[in-house]
């Protein structure tokens, strides 16, 4: 038989086998069950912190098993085939991030070669040109913290905590991360994540794998349009038109099916799909918001109640997850919430376009920097979206594309905000990354105390920040509009009764935050996984809208090209 036990110890018996084999006997005992130690055997399963009450307390949780063995399929992993030098069928994956990698392991699994194109660089390229965007204020509208082998979850915490249990089994990605590299710790974290300084490494893993395998990868390859076929109720892919982004030759690749798979910030896909194929885009809610920053003993001590120095063992910088309802002028309540909390972490540049500054955040596995930090956004509706976006979205030809010209605007607007100049507005933002060229990454900043207040941040009262690009004090809570400043506000002033200290003198908002997801949906069919209207194009992940993160998105691509290996 199996039961599941829980034990709760103090951080110093963490490590007690015999102290929590006791624990466990102790609570079979209290159940009612007879059992021989002999017979017992026990795995563990997750582990958890509780802070709460003023106590620091680890969670256990082990499955025991009595009499039996425990099930070997725990264990196993996917069985990948070769493809190489064989006459089989062919997929386009668009994109590298874990849609399009664990997608591409997929189809390895039924012989089918994935053939990725990824329009940034491979990681080690990759490396050199985010390092100019920090030092330098230098984008590359293709290769930068959101584009290029592995996504925008490689150069991020690498956070692998889901509530999207019903996507798949997330205990296989997390066997397949182990298996490329990761620590065996994210098998029983309740929050696992990898470090932004391992992730490139289990990434390179991955690729080569697929590789050896017969797979094929197509780095600097930006596609420009489909290639299809037919037309109405038999319009289908049949390729990509593409371009290689370093010598600006035009190329074309030929499949059997496309799993597109390109992230939340390509919007020169949704352009080209709006221009082409507009009725398979719909607006869908996105959120809006900052990046806050504390230093890092500042939410350790609220967390762990100012006792983390107390313990023998080291406990981990202290993570928070913070949500309230929140309305504007009295009605339309919205959500705020944070969202990628960064504890011991980094805020970095991550926009995509030269000319525009997004934030977001990033840590290393030791989660070991002065600061923590976290996205607080608002939830936004297709309807809280401006006139102005909707009109011009509609001139485009495209009406799903309102929330992405308003999104592009407030990057636009928060670069002037920082580094000076002006760019023009409306459906020039759907041009490609290298349409445009500025240099600067610096970001508007305000102390939240001033941005509660509605008053000037000087550049003498900033604090010191981890943003290398350096900040440029604004009036944020001026500059966004009202129903995300006023709901920004009372946010803010709620998370202080939750966690006092929250707001404090050192707390400092970093603009804008707009890329926790799409403000697009490419539409699916539900049983077919198809493209509505375009057969043989599978959208997935986070820029098709249907998973937010590393692990849904990579249960996200499986689960596409589950159903493309069905109908192939």
């Amino acid at each position: 038989m199996k039961e599941t036990v829980c034990v709760t110890v103090v951080p110093e018996k963490e490590k007690n086998q015999d102290y929590i084999k006791k624990e466990i006997f102790s609570s079979l005992k209290k159940k009612g069950i007879e059992f021989d130690s002999k017979d017992v055997k026990i795995e563990f399963v997750k582990k958890s912190v509780d802070a709460r009450h003023g106590k620091v307390k680890f969670i256990l949780r082990y499955d025991v098993y009595i009499g039996e063995e425990p099930p070997l399929q725990k264990n196993l992993l996917p069985v990948w085939q070769s493809v190489k030098g064989r006459d089989c069928k062919k997929v386009l994956v668009v994109g590298s991030g874990p849609a399009g990698l664990f997608g591409a392991l997929r189809l390895l699994e039924s012989g089918i070669k994935p053939v990725i194109l990824e329009r940034g660089a491979d990681t080690r390229q990759r490396k050199r040109d985010i390092a100019l965007i920090s030092t330098k204020g230098i984008l590359d509208g293709d290769s930068n913290y959101c584009f290029g082998e592995g996504g925008a979850g490689t150069f991020s915490d690498g956070k692998l905590f889901t509530r999207s249990t019903k996507r798949g089994d997330v205990s296989q990605v997390l066997r397949i991360f182990n298996y490329f590299g990761a620590d065996a710790s994210i098998l029983t974290d309740a929050h696992p994540h990898i470090g932004t300084d391992k992730l490139p490494y289990i990434i390179n893993a991955m690729r080569e794998k697929i590789k050896e395998l017969g797979g094929e990868f197509h780095f600097n390859t930006r596609c420009t349009s489909l290639i299809t076929r037919g037309q109405g109720e038999n319009l289908e892919v049949a390729g990509l038109n593409a371009v290689d982004t370093l010598s600006g030759k035009k190329c074309e690749f030929f499949s059997d099916a496309v799993l597109l798979a390109t992230g939340h910030s390509s919007s020169d896909v949704y352009s080209f799909l709006a221009k082409d194929v507009p009725f398979v885009l719909e607006a869908k809610t996105f959120a809006v918001g900052v990046r806050v920053e504390h230093p890092r003993t500042v939410i350790d001590n609220i967390q762990y109640h100012g006792k983390k120095d107390k313990y023998l063992v080291k406990l981990p910088a202290a993570e928070y997850s913070l949500t309230s309802q929140q309305e504007y002028l009295g009605k339309d309540a919205r959500g705020v919430y944070t969202f990628c909390m960064c504890p011991g972490g980094f805020v970095v540049p991550s926009a995509t376009e030269p000319g525009t500054v997004v934030v977001n955040g990033m840590s290393a596995a030791g989660r070991n920097s002065l600061w923590s930090n976290s996205a607080v956004v608002v939830e936004t509706h297709p309807e809280d979206i401006p006139a102005q976006f909707k009109a011009e979205a509609k001139d485009f030809g495209c009406e799903a594309l309102a929330g992405l010209l308003w999104r592009h605007s407030l990057e636009r607007e928060a670069y002037v905000q920082a580094n000076g100049g002006s760019f023009a507005k409306g459906s020039d933002a759907l041009q490609t990354g290298d349409a445009l060229q500025a240099v600067g990454q610096k970001a508007p900043a305000q102390l939240l105390q001033d941005f509660i207040m509605k008053r000037d941040s000087s550049s003498e009262s900033l604090p010191r920040t981890s943003y290398m690009a350096g900040v440029t004090p604004c009036r944020l809570d001026e500059r966004l509009v009202p129903s995300l400043a006023v709901r920004l506000k009372k946010g803010f002033e709620e998370f202080n009764t939750k966690m006092k200290g929250f707001i404090c003198p050192e707390a400092l908002l970093i603009g804008v935050e707009t890329r926790t997801s799409t403000p697009v949906r490419i539409v699916r069919d539900a049983e077919t996984g198809e493209c509505r209207g375009v057969k043989n194009l599978y959208p997935a992940g986070e820029g098709a809208g249907y998973s937010g993160g590393i692990v849904s998105s990579a249960m996200d691509g499986i689960n596409a090209c589950s159903k493309m290996i069905g109908a192939l």
